[in-house]
């Protein structure tokens, strides 16, 4: 009898060893995938402005990756559960290298309509390798272990942004030394190495539900999931309404810095960013509901109240930094230290978010949940991609900066809604 109890603890020990490895792989393919997309972002925003392109013009580049973010979640999510995360995740590294070859052509092919399409091949990319890595994070953690899978989110959430932060310092470096073309070519060819390790190493059909969902299933039939799902559009285009195109042009333009400081000042925030979305469910989760110390061996875990919270401390930042603008109150001091201030609160925000979407979705199918929570996410990045553009032509980041504060204050009024605490799943 005991032999028997333990072969099968053996046999459950080598299962989780091959799905860990499986995970693993996939977070490695994110990272690899993720240093490229900052990257990108930073060469286009620079090198077109570099070229004269508008803020607007700018913004419109990024316009299909965005709106083909939010097509790929709901459907991605659909053909994760279909066909397994470990396709979904090869398909994505296969569309970001066909996106990056697309650019490595003469500058005059690179007409707007034309980098627009390969933009959206790699939002496509984008955000089937997230979807990809976020649900399979579900499949490793033991039900009830919230505790655990709040870490486990943090650390793959941080670690990935911390990377896109050296992305966006990669982009600003290599256009310096190797101008568009170059780097391009160059980073096309790495994450082709990467794409072929992963397709004789991903085996498993992590993800894979024992009966085919049909198509209509990719909507969220969870209120829950809805609400957080509406929250998470405001968050984000909080955010992009001022990062994707209005700060590094007013860097650019107003601080007169040029690509490498421009790079660089975006890296570092991004990797500060990622760094504190790791340390999140420190800085949240140390005290049980009767106010006790609690040490990391309990299941504790956020609630919906902590969303409502952290948001609302969210909403008063870009406000004082558009007041510091309007009375031109120590401008560059104000727009630097706010934006980390900002970026570090937004983190928590983040990594909250990207907790509670893991938690609430089932185990069956868990990719359609986060397809459609992540659909959210990147319906708000597009928001945020247009107006950043057009907001910041037609009245300047102060204004960015004002519609930034009503969006977060928003996120904040629908986290009320979502379930005032959780433990287990």
């Amino acid at each position: 009898m005991i032999k028997q109890v333990e072969s099968k603890q053996a046999g459950s020990k080598q299962a989780m060893s091959k799905q860990v490895k499986q995970y693993l792989v996939i977070t490695g393919n994110y990272w690899a995938f993720t240093l490229t997309d900052g990257a990108l972002r930073m060469l286009v925003v620079l090198y077109f402005h570099q070229l004269g392109y508008s803020p607007l013009n700018i913004a419109m580049l990024f316009l299909f990756y965005e709106i083909f973010g939010v097509i790929t979640n709901l459907v991605g999510g659909w053909l994760g559960a279909r066909l397994g995360l470990n396709k979904t995740m090869n398909i994505g590294l296969g569309l970001q290298i066909i996106a990056l070859s697309m650019l490595a052509v003469p500058a005059d092919m690179l007409t707007i309509i034309y980098v627009m399409a390969a933009q959206a091949l790699s939002g496509i990319a984008k955000d089937l390798n997230k979807m990809s890595a976020k649900s399979s994070i579900k499949l490793l953690v033991p039900a009830g272990a919230e505790s655990k899978l709040y870490q486990w989110v943090a650390i793959l959430t941080g670690s990935k942004n911390a990377l896109k932060g050296v992305g966006f310092f990669l982009g600003g470096l290599l256009l310096t030394l190797l101008g568009f073309k170059g780097a391009i070519i160059l980073m096309a060819s790495l994450l082709a190495v990467v794409w072929l390790f992963s397709l004789f190493a991903l085996k498993e059909d992590l993800g894979k539900t024992k009966s085919k969902p049909k198509f209509k299933e990719i909507f969220s039939k969870s209120q829950p999931i809805n609400i957080l799902s509406a929250a998470r559009m405001f968050l984000f285009g909080a955010r992009d309404v001022w990062f994707v195109v209005a700060l590094p042009v007013f860097l650019a333009v107003t601080f007169n810095w040029d690509h490498w400081w421009v790079g660089g000042f975006m890296a570092s925030w991004v990797i500060g960013y990622g760094l504190v979305q790791s340390l999140a469910p420190v800085i949240t989760v140390n005290k049980t509901r009767s106010g006790k110390t609690t040490d990391s061996s309990q299941n504790i875990a956020p609630s919906g109240r902590a969303a409502f919270l952290w948001a609302s401390y969210l909403t008063l930042i870009p406000l004082v930094i558009a007041l510091a603008l309007h009375f031109d109150f120590y401008i560059k001091a104000s727009i630097i230290i706010g934006l980390l201030i900002f970026g570090a609160v937004f983190a928590i925000n983040s990594s909250l978010h990207s907790y509670l979407i893991i938690s609430y979705a089932g185990i069956d199918g868990v990719s359609l949940d986060v397809g459609f929570y992540y659909m959210a996410n990147a319906m708000g990045r597009l928001i945020g991609t247009v107006l950043s553009g057009l907001v910041y032509q037609a009245y300047g980041l102060e204004a960015c900066l004002w519609i930034s504060s009503a969006f977060v204050a928003i996120a904040a009024l629908l986290s009320l809604k979502l379930p005032s605490y959780k433990e287990g799943r």
